[in-house]
């Protein structure tokens, strides 16, 4: 929602769900997340390890272009490995005119946001064109365009596309990365997967629990919510004890 204060990068936003849950009475708990939900899903491992029983986060091949930068570069890559992660990069580049501008000039977008929904509706669209399974040609193929139409309204009628921008800027200049060393088991599955990603994200076999699919894209929970449910029960399942 918008949020007047300064400062809600990913450590506070962690900090501030972190707070809510205890004021809710939970003291034990899995966190799941995907995209900027993986980093407060990881920080809140780290915040409470004592509390948070495993974290299980979702991506799609879009990841990869991160990896090196906002995540760790794995060793040992071979020369085709790399090859191959500057090729995703490279695709990803032409896409990446979004986060330089929220994480450069977030206050200027947010006029266009708030002042016109037309604004909003092709904001949000163009990721979902771009950012869904590319087996399909139009976002509302990959996405029910219901559900896709209240995710716009639920950021159009709050008036939070100018505070949602401003976290890029937020995270552009805090301290500290996405990952941080946590206990807690860890969990991951990956949409629209390939080869690489498994060595990228899960190179020494350390995560209690990694799934791939071919399936999905970088919404899994709503293009293909099925498939995402059944892998989050699987990874804490064992956790419930």
């Amino acid at each position: 929602t918008p949020l007047k204060g300064e400062g809600w990068n990913l450590g506070r936003i962690t900090a501030a769900v972190s707070a809510l849950l205890d004021r809710l009475g939970y003291d034990r708990y899995g966190a799941h997340g995907s995209d900027i939900g993986s980093g407060v899903a990881n920080g809140l491992a780290v915040l409470a390890p004592d509390k948070v029983v495993g974290v299980h986060t979702a991506l799609d091949r879009g990841a990869a272009a991160v990896v090196g930068t906002f995540l760790p570069m794995p060793e040992g890559l071979t020369d085709a490995e790399l090859a191959r992660l500057d090729e995703i990069r490279r695709e990803l580049a032409d896409d990446s005119g979004y986060f330089h501008l929220q994480s450069t000039d977030p206050q200027t977008l947010a006029f266009g946001l708030d002042d016109s929904p037309a604004f909003q509706l092709a904001w949000i669209a163009e990721k979902f064109a771009t950012w869904t399974n590319p087996a399909f040609a139009l976002p509302d193929e990959a996405v029910d365009r219901d559900q896709l139409l209240t995710n716009v309204a639920l950021y159009w009628f709050t008036g939070s596309g100018g505070s949602s921008a401003n976290t890029y800027w937020e995270n552009a200049h805090a301290e500290g990365g996405w990952v941080s060393e946590s206990p807690v088991p860890a969990g991951m599955a990956v949409f629209n997967s390939e080869p690489l990603m498994r060595r990228l994200f899960n190179p020494d076999g350390s995560l209690a629990h990694f799934s791939e699919f071919s399936e999905g894209g970088h919404f899994p929970a709503m293009e293909v919510p099925d498939l995402l449910v059944e892998d989050i029960r699987t990874f804490f399942r064992p956790l419930r004890g």
